[in-house]
């Protein structure tokens, strides 16, 4: 059994009376029986199969070598240990040599076998002295009561010593679910805390890991269409790139989740191979799929991988289930924060950032500029020449198009090389960092003849819903620079806004204009 994270094997009490009562062969072939019997419960993979003959020879040695230190130092089987100080002593001697025998053959397949730097006096050293500390006199009054009547001291005996083992194990077991609650209720309140998606499925993984040391976790949300896409890969504490293939209901092991919203457990590589469709790591042996439920709906699947045999236990679904239940609750409000979020700062008919967002990164900006953490800001200012004529002639349904197709235009030109915003109406902003008034002046004006040389087709038009009409534009562009024209924020909207109107609208239109003092 394991109690504190520690293996802890109660065989001493059997062992030695065996050994006193039928001598070392039989004593060595019990504990090769129990230890086959731990082995197997271990759940062994193949690649850790060495792990049974390298235990079994141990064991052995630790048998012939236990045995023949008490037979050399004039030990005898079948006596009687309180018989004088000698043969009482002996008996010590036996346990002891057992466990000293046991340790530094451990402490050596450590160093050698595993590579570990693993000091001699561990808490395993501790653990193993303290059950000989409690097998032993169990094992001298099993040996005394066998001599007395036989064969029945093993019930008087060894039914509430095994009766003890299991109620510890029992209470190993409360203790562990009781464990992973508390840890499952602090990681909820701190995934209740990551605002953002990625964030929370990041933390959520990392999580995952520390308790289940899982070897691959794979995380889907059901997209619109009811189909679940990959949006979080990571296989061996490392995160990998998302397959953007997707799976339909029913279709693969997490396609049956979605369609049942029950778990799917498989315990080898057989059981999932014929089920299983998309990418699976080779090396994974066990498997386990759980919903993610939020009131009562389906909101995303969660795939989990061990390369045991038979890794996920009943206790560990129970203890899973309850995670995800947080998980995806911490994941829909992540998804609502950043939606609304995304609501307050961007235009809901151009996609791009608002007035009210394009005041902060301005301030932000100002504020790295004062710091000399950049050298100077060019703030473009551009206005559609004779908006108001356009929704005349085609309706304002065409004139939101003519503003769509002028934002993504203009968009895709500036990309990550600055931020580009929607001011009000028809007038848009674009804002440069580490930019001077010349390359500045060089990106409007080119922005301005691609503008005008290049028509928008709208289809919506009042005067003949279903014609597609081409619709030619020009706008007006002002810019402003700091520090060299303004010292604050609001400074260099309005110089940039004056160079627009005075420079550039006033003097024709279809113009760009640099502020002047």
């Amino acid at each position: 059994m394991i109690i504190n994270g520690n293996s802890v094997f109660f065989l001493q009490w059997a062992s030695l009376s065996v050994f006193l009562i039928f001598g070392l062969f039989i004593e060595t072939v019990l504990v090769q029986i129990a230890l086959m019997a731990v082995l197997y419960q271990a759940k062994i993979d193949k690649k850790s199969l060495f792990r049974i003959p390298m235990n079994s020879t141990m064991f052995i040695l630790v048998s012939i070598s236990s045995g023949n230190i008490y037979f050399a130092l004039g030990g005898e089987l079948k006596v009687d240990l309180f018989s004088s100080v000698q043969a009482f002593s002996l008996g010590i001697v036996y346990v002891l040599s057992y466990l000293i025998i046991n340790t530094f053959i451990i402490f050596f397949i450590d160093r050698v076998v595993y590579g570990r730097r693993t000091s001699f006096f561990t808490k395993d050293l501790f653990w193993e002295m303290l059950t000989t500390a409690i097998s032993y006199p169990v094992g001298i009054a099993l040996y005394v009561i066998y001599l007395d009547i036989g064969p029945l001291a093993l019930i008087l005996i060894g039914v509430p010593f095994i009766s003890l083992s299991l109620i510890l194990k029992l209470y190993h077991s409360s203790q562990t679910v009781n464990d992973y609650l508390k840890k499952i209720t602090e990681i909820g309140h701190q995934l209740s805390q990551n605002l953002y998606v990625s964030e929370t499925i990041e933390f959520f993984s990392k999580k995952l890991y520390e308790l289940f040391k899982v070897d691959f976790i794979f995380i889907h949300q059901v997209n619109d269409r009811s189909e679940l896409e990959m949006i979080a890969r990571v296989e061996g504490q490392e995160e990998l790139p998302v397959f953007e293939n997707t799976l339909m209901s029913s279709e693969g092991i997490c396609g049956r989740v979605l369609e049942t919203k029950k778990a799917l457990v498989f315990h080898s590589k057989q059981e999932w191979m014929e089920v299983n469709k998309g990418y699976m790591p080779e090396d994974i042996q066990s498997v386990l799929c759980m919903p993610l439920i939020k009131n009562s709906k389906v909101i995303g699947v969660l795939l989990l991988g061990k390369k045991q045999k038979k890794a996920f236990a009943n206790m560990k679904l129970m203890v899973l289930d309850l995670l995800c239940a947080q998980f995806a609750i911490a994941l829909e409000n992540a998804k609502y924060f950043e939606k609304t979020k995304e609501n307050s700062e961007k235009c809901g008919l151009t996609k791009l950032y608002n007035y009210r967002y394009f005041e902060k990164y301005l301030t932000a900006r100002f504020t790295e500029l004062q710091n000399k953490e950049i050298k100077n800001l060019a703030l473009i200012m551009l206005d559609i020449d004779h908006f108001k004529s356009i929704n005349d002639i085609y309706g304002h349904q065409a004139g939101n198009e003519i503003l769509t197709g002028f934002a993504d235009r203009i968009q895709q030109l500036i990309g990550d090389h600055g931020l580009f915003a929607r001011y009000g109406g028809e007038e848009f902003v674009i804002l440069l960092t580490n930019t001077s008034i010349a390359e500045a002046y060089d990106l409007a004006e080119f922005i301005r003849k691609m503008i005008a040389s290049k028509p928008f087709l709208i289809k919506q038009n009042m005067n003949d819903e279903n014609q597609q009409t081409k619709v030619s534009i020009t706008a007006s562009l002002g810019l402003a620079s700091a520090p060299d024209d303004a010292d604050e924020p609001m400074a260099l909207i309005r110089h940039a806004d004056r160079a627009l109107y005075v420079g550039a609208k006033r003097a024709g239109r279809n113009r760009v204009a640099s502020y002047i003092k």
